[in-house]
């Protein structure tokens, strides 16, 4: 004998499906919340460690600067003496956001970049990610040059074809370089934590 077609009977059979989709998706995130929130972690420390000197530990902060919160993590010796700053930080590019980890060192140079996400056009502002152009801002003392694209008047080379991302790009590591010069005023930017 069929079950009669009535509101009641949808309802519950509807509800029934929802429950175990509910339970099997509950089930999913359990399993894969601990190994996804390992990569980030391990993404993170890996990025740290390309854009800084060799470390014994480090810290994560967060400071304000011109209403814009920076996640950054101060990296230290053994000793416990502050070698550089690794600074997050985000810009607009042609595609969306683009965001850096940005290495600098305690006197204002930086160490070394490194693109932890963007959404710019393959062939074109994706080249950010090649070597021949971040490459340029490893050992960049913004004392000697510019932190602009010489097509604006500074030091950069700009990707060919690519003049938004790459004004973009210079941007966030030239407001990393003005982070770190406010966490070298606070000692260690204790701002936030």
């Amino acid at each position: 004998m069929a079950v009669k077609s009535t509101f009641k009977n949808m309802a519950v059979c509807l509800s029934v499906i929802c429950l175990v989709c509910s339970a099997l998706l509950a089930g999913v995130y359990v399993l894969t919340a601990g190994p996804i929130a390992a990569a980030a972690q391990a993404k993170t420390a890996n990025a740290i460690a390309e854009v800084t000197p060799a470390f014994d530990s480090y810290e994560a902060k967060s400071t304000d600067m011109d209403g814009v919160t920076y996640p950054y993590y101060q990296v230290c010796d053994a000793s416990g003496n502050v070698l550089a700053y690794a600074i997050q930080s985000t810009t607009s590019g042609f595609g969306g956001a683009l965001t850096l980890m940005v290495g600098v060192t305690t006197d204002g140079v930086v160490y070394n970049t490194s693109v932890l996400s963007h959404s710019e056009t393959p062939g074109l502002g994706a080249k950010c990610t090649e070597p021949k152009f971040h490459d340029q801002f490893a050992g960049w003392n913004p004392s000697e040059k510019t932190l602009v694209v010489k097509k604006d008047g500074g030091d950069v080379d700009a990707i060919t074809a690519s003049t938004i991302t790459s004004r973009a790009y210079t941007l966030a590591v030239a407001n990393a370089v003005k982070v770190s010069m406010i966490l070298n005023a606070n000692n260690g930017g204790q701002d936030n934590e």
